[in-house]
């Protein structure tokens, strides 16, 4: 087979048009939303990617998460766009994601759902209402931590490391669904919110007042306007700390991203990625 491995910009260019085609739904159901994480520090710092990176990401406050999951399909380009939503029969993740038909981007898993799509994506991610006492929000992130173990497990998660391997062995015997109520278990009227289920790995990271999730204002990324926090600033500084400082080179290839990408072959013509291990694509920083 002849492979033909995506250049970062070409991967990138695939990326926009997933959040062009996910911008245009949300604008048309009137769902609001915005650039989170790597995204939002690419869009203030670089009004575009981070230089480094190479993908997406968007949140949506839970009930405007959920009703986009609802209405998007009868809107969205359904010929060349797939939306993966959380906990589906192919797809046990605890979040959804915006798939490009016809694509591949293979990562470090050993998927044990062959049906799972495997193309191009952009990251949703849903916000959370966080308990009111501190007390109750660890409580979250600590039954949060459960279903995404269990999630990570089902998917087929790849480590290296004995503690994960157990941890994920231990948590699939738990009850999910259990665990997922008591990490969604915040009133509507908290004052603070959570991602949690952004696939967060710090407590401290992930907790936010629910009033910077309440009014976005619009800034460029990559030749184009996408809402944003209008508290972006400390959501930042909480996320990043000095965000504006860019990280050392070695940090900037601290991770790898992807096996293979591949614009012009859909994944479904790849088989069983572990035969292409071997095809490292480029690597990135989360920063």
């Amino acid at each position: 087979m002849a492979y033909a491995t995506a250049t970062l910009p070409e991967h990138r260019q695939a990326l926009l048009q997933l959040l062009e085609e996910f911008d245009r739904v949300c604008k048309k159901l009137d769902i609001p939303y915005m650039l989170f994480a790597g995204t939002l520090l690419g869009a203030v710092r670089h009004r575009g990617f981070i230089p480094w990176d190479d993908d997406l990401d968007v949140i949506l406050l839970r009930r405007d998460y959920t009703r986009f999951l609802q209405e998007a399909p009868a809107v969205l380009e359904q010929e060349k766009f797939f939306l993966q939503k959380e906990f589906s029969q192919h797809w046990p993740m605890f979040f959804s994601k915006l798939r490009l038909n016809g694509t591949t981007c293979l990562e470090k898993f050993h998927p044990k759902d062959p049906q799972c799509h495997q193309g191009v994506y952009l990251d949703i991610f849903p916000c959370d209402m966080a308990c009111k006492t501190a007390l109750g929000r660890r409580l979250q992130f600590c039954a949060s931590k459960v279903v995404i173990a269990k999630s990570l497990y089902r998917r087929g998660y790849d480590t290296d490391s004995r503690k994960k391997k157990l941890m994920l062995s231990l948590c699939r015997l738990l009850p999910g669904k259990l665990f997922r109520s008591l990490a969604l278990c915040g009133r509507a009227d908290s004052p603070y919110v959570h991602s949690f289920f952004a696939a967060a790995r710090s407590y401290e990271k992930n907790v936010y007042p629910a009033a910077w999730f309440r009014s976005a204002v619009p800034l460029p990324f990559e030749g184009r306007e996408y809402p944003v926090s209008g508290d972006y600033d400390a959501l930042l500084r909480v996320l990043y700390g000095d965000y504006m400082q860019e990280p050392s080179e070695e940090e900037k290839a601290a991770k790898q991203h992807g096996i293979l990408v591949d614009l012009h072959r859909s994944y479904e013509e790849y088989g069983d990625y572990r035969d292409h291990m071997e095809f490292d694509v480029y690597t990135r920083s989360v920063r």
